[in-house]
């Protein structure tokens, strides 16, 4: 008799269910899209991500009916909202000065927002929110290539060491100036002792240059001793 109460689904069970199927394959949209450019989080994350949210959020609404106990479902939403945001972390990578994954982060952060509302049985919101982060993420990424130095921009943190005595830091700058590299940020340090100079610099290049050439150019520079390529 346990057993076949147990097996036994009422409307709110389908509706529950069919909120989790709803949500997995909301989530798994947005994966499959993440996961094709191999973003450190894909298909299977973004289901889970969903998936968990809507789950999170189905609990909070119904698990504690029958219970003289006071209920906020916001409070455990809230929650997920928080927590989401370890996961997101870690699918940021920072190499060097440059930061990636927060495009990724910020979808993980979305589908579990789309998940409490598939949870929360806000169905057409929760599809809406989907067919937007898709148009972001496909159409968009699309056209940003379009827009003048918007991702033709290559960051570049390098190190070089030169003679004190030398030219090569003027020698250096005009280089880049000539090559139509934008310096960002100039750092120098002088060494006494070795009668040397130490000058860091973080560049913007465009990614239609040869970088590697444009590294060996400075190197090829009277004056410079050495040059390392942090980024």
């Amino acid at each position: 008799m346990g057993w076949r109460n147990f097996l036994m689904f009422d409307t709110l069970d389908f509706q529950m269910l069919m909120r989790l199927f709803l949500a997995a394959f909301l989530g798994g949209i947005v994966g499959i899209e993440r996961g094709s450019g191999d973003r450190p989080a894909g298909l299977r994350t973004h289901i889970l991500v969903c998936t968990g949210s809507a789950l999170i959020m189905v609990v909070s609404m119904y698990a504690f009916d029958g219970f003289d106990v006071p209920r906020d479902p916001g409070r455990i939403a809230a929650q997920v909202v928080s927590g989401i945001g370890f996961l997101g972390a870690g699918t940021i990578l920072h190499e060097g000065l440059t930061v990636r994954g927060l495009t990724t982060a910020a979808s993980l952060w979305m589908v579990a927002a789309i998940g409490l509302a598939i949870g929360g049985g806000m169905i057409k919101i929760g599809i809406a929110s989907t067919v937007i982060m898709l148009v972001t993420l496909v159409v968009f990424h699309g056209w940003e290539k379009k827009f003048p130095g918007a991702t033709r921009i290559e960051r570049r943190y390098i190190h070089i060491v030169a003679h004190n005595n030398s030219d090569a830091v003027s020698e250096i700058l005009k280089y880049l100036t000539e090559q139509k590299i934008k310096v960002r940020n100039i750092n120098l340090k002088n060494d006494d002792l070795q009668d040397t100079i130490s000058l860091e610099l973080f560049l913007k290049i465009n990614k239609d240059l040869n970088t590697n050439e444009i590294i060996a150019g400075i190197q090829a520079i009277d004056g410079v001793i050495s040059l390392e390529n942090i980024v």
